[in-house]
């Protein structure tokens, strides 16, 4: 019986811990940017996005498509980014535990 309240304890403090992070990596940023720094994009350390910038000389009205392109390729470059952070975050919290089961966003 005693495996299983420390097993159960272990999950509540994997829990407890991983809202913690949520949380912490809510705070964190990460900043990329596409076409030589002409699109840079911050989001935080869950992926959302915190802000966008765009250099004036990018801003051509005859090449919109252009402008979308480097918007893209900056916020996937951003979100993947911090993706890597979160999923390493959690393999330090779930580092040497015997967990049956798989952690959020690990694939």
């Amino acid at each position: 019986m005693t495996n299983i309240q420390q097993l159960l304890q272990m999950g509540q403090q994997v829990q407890a811990r991983l809202s913690q992070l949520q949380t912490e990596l809510g705070s964190r940023t990460v900043t990329c940017s596409s076409g030589g720094g002409m699109v840079t994009v911050t989001a935080d350390g869950r992926g959302h996005l915190k802000s966008i910038k765009i250099d004036r000389t990018v801003v051509d009205p005859e090449d919109v498509e252009m402008l979308e392109d480097l918007v893209q390729a900056a916020v996937n470059e951003a979100q993947q980014r911090a993706l890597q952070v979160y999923e390493e975050e959690v393999r330090k919290l779930a580092g040497g535990l015997p967990l049956p089961f798989g952690l959020p966003g690990l694939p």
